[in-house]
């Protein structure tokens, strides 16, 4: 074998050299960690199909932000959990000011400060007593023009609670520009939104709904994207660009990199990537049963997300990831 053929090996022989070489590297910087918070509880909840992730009272959460801003991560993003007879058919505690979601943007940015990005999940779903994104009509499809009105009352609510960004989830046509106009009309210009662009109907979401304890009965499949589909992943993400949105995401991740990389490589402004509950709990899961090394399979797998053009990582590893890569 010639000396020229053997350069590549050459590079792969110590830790050190692989680590010189790296062409991707993850900071802790780069991560999100997604949090549930339920009203009621006095102390957290595990979720069974989450492995070491659980729902949060407002005193635990607190300290699950003074971890992150310990471990240097990025950024939390906060999901709200109410308890079930405050659900009803238009979500109203998604968007009131004493609902478990603002109640919890408020502690947090009163604990932590500007130290810490806070990211509110701008949806309805978990509110609804019927557990789809937004407001259905006389024949049960959801209602887009009325439930954008409500994305932006609850925006706009998210922001007074004191967010820095805001993060529309549902998927209807015209969101972001409406929610940044009801933000800059209400005095929040500084608010950013993380749009989430490009969300598929995965199936990849299940562990996710037990943790919110979603009512849905039935599918997404109406307004969320066909995972069939590419090309249409970058429309969405142009149109969301053009309306506004500060920072993009994909949604799920790890089975979409095609998409991910379309985007990352199309887009003028930072680009996200939800490494999604099920996608998470897989490698979880399998890791309890010895399967597989944890530590191993989740920094493969996240950085294999940034390989493929993510600035930002949501992942429910992202404390756990910050202390392996320091």
């Amino acid at each position: 074998m010639t000396t020229i053929a053997r350069r590549p090996r050459r590079l792969r022989t110590t830790p050190a050299i692989r680590r010189l070489v790296a062409e991707t590297r993850v900071h802790p910087a780069q991560l999100v960690l997604p949090v549930f918070v339920a009203d009621g509880l006095s102390e957290p909840n595990p979720i069974s199909s989450l492995p070491g992730v659980v729902q949060h009272t407002l005193d635990s959460v607190r300290a699950e932000a003074n971890a992150a801003v310990s471990a240097g991560i990025g950024g939390i993003v906060l999901f709200g959990v109410p308890e079930p007879d405050d659900k009803d058919a238009t979500g109203s505690a998604a968007y009131a000011a004493d609902g478990i979601l603002n109640r919890a943007i408020a502690a947090l940015r009163a604990e932590v400060g500007d130290d810490l990005p806070i990211i509110a999940d701008t949806c309805l779903d978990e509110f609804t007593d019927h557990g789809h994104c937004g407001v259905l009509d006389a024949d049960g499809r959801v209602d887009n023009d009325a439930t954008v009105e409500l994305y932006v009352r609850q925006a706009v609510s998210q922001a007074e609670a004191g967010a820095h960004f805001v993060s529309p989830s549902g998927m209807m046509d015209g969101q972001v520009a409406a929610i940044r106009a009801g933000l800059d009309v209400a005095g929040h210009s500084d608010v950013g939104i993380l749009a989430y662009a490009v969300k598929y109907a995965s199936a990849f979401y299940g562990p996710f709904r037990e943790a919110v304890g979603s009512s849905l009965v039935g599918d997404r499949r109406t307004y969320q994207q066909d995972s069939a589909n590419r090309r249409e992943g970058r429309l969405e993400a142009a149109l969301d660009e053009l309306e506004g949105a500060d920072l993009l995401m994909v949604k799920p991740a790890s089975h979409y990199l095609d998409v991910l990389a379309d985007v990352a490589a199309w887009s003028r402004i930072p680009v996200a990537a939800y490494q999604v509950s099920g996608e998470y709990a897989m490698i979880a899961a399998a890791a309890e049963r010895g399967w597989i090394d944890r530590q191993a399979t989740l920094t493969e797998a996240v950085t294999c997300i940034v390989r493929a053009g993510a600035d930002i990582v949501l992942t429910y590893a992202a404390l756990e990831l910050a202390g392996w890569l320091k």
